[in-house]
């Protein structure tokens, strides 16, 4: 999390009322203190992770197509900082040991959840998250003391751990983000786009007098 900005909960799960109570619990206990991020779409959850960074993320466990500990598992390569929250209908031992040792889920609620016990969960995920944020930083500046990293290196650790994906960005020199190049238009399939043909243009025919073929 930034030092001057609060930080971020990513809420995924496919069904809209959930989202809705988990935003009013938040907001009820933790106000400003707490931005919130939520969607119904477990790949548009994976895209974020990849730009936005995140000190929470609870995903349900049993949704269409994705599952919960796919996308909490692709989180945790994304965001190592990040302390990852599974919320499920049933209670299952399995699951919740192949959350923990396989995924390295931080806590595992069930529905319906208690409103203090969601708040409990949120407040120590968010202190596990700062915790793990410090300890990288630190230890990659002991690294650096200790000639295993460069310097440069370790402020790209510590730039990567406060703003994913910012390292990767191009830098014009007066400072500005350089866009990559588009390669292809996508038009609406109503009025497709037809690409311009760069071969040369054949030479005009020369026009014929009346009576030769």
């Amino acid at each position: 999390m930034t030092p001057h900005h609060a930080p971020v909960l990513l809420l995924v799960d496919d069904e809209t009322p959930v989202l809705n109570a988990l935003h009013r619990v938040v907001h009820r206990h933790f106000g400003a203190r707490l931005e919130v991020a939520s969607t119904t779409s477990p790949a548009e959850a994976r895209r974020w992770a990849a730009h936005r960074p995140f000190a929470v993320v609870m995903s349900d466990l049993r949704m269409p197509a994705y599952d919960g500990l796919r996308l909490l598992g692709e989180v945790a390569r994304l965001q190592p900082h990040a302390a990852l929250l599974l919320l499920t209908g049933a209670a299952d031992l399995d699951t919740a040991l192949r959350a923990v040792n396989q995924v390295g889920v931080f806590r595992y609620l069930t529905k319906p959840w208690q409103d203090e016990e969601l708040v409990a969960h949120l407040q120590a995920a968010l202190d596990h998250s700062q915790t793990l944020q410090q300890q990288a930083l630190a230890a990659d500046a002991w690294a650096s003391e200790h000639g295993q990293m460069s310097a440069q290196e370790a402020e790209r650790h510590r730039l990567e751990a406060l703003d994913p994906g910012i390292t990767k960005v191009q830098w014009g020199p007066g400072g500005e983000v350089l866009m990559p190049a588009l390669t292809t238009a996508t038009a609406p399939a109503t009025a497709p786009a037809i690409a311009p043909s760069l071969a040369p243009s054949p030479p005009p025919r020369k026009a014929r007098s009346p009576g030769h073929p």
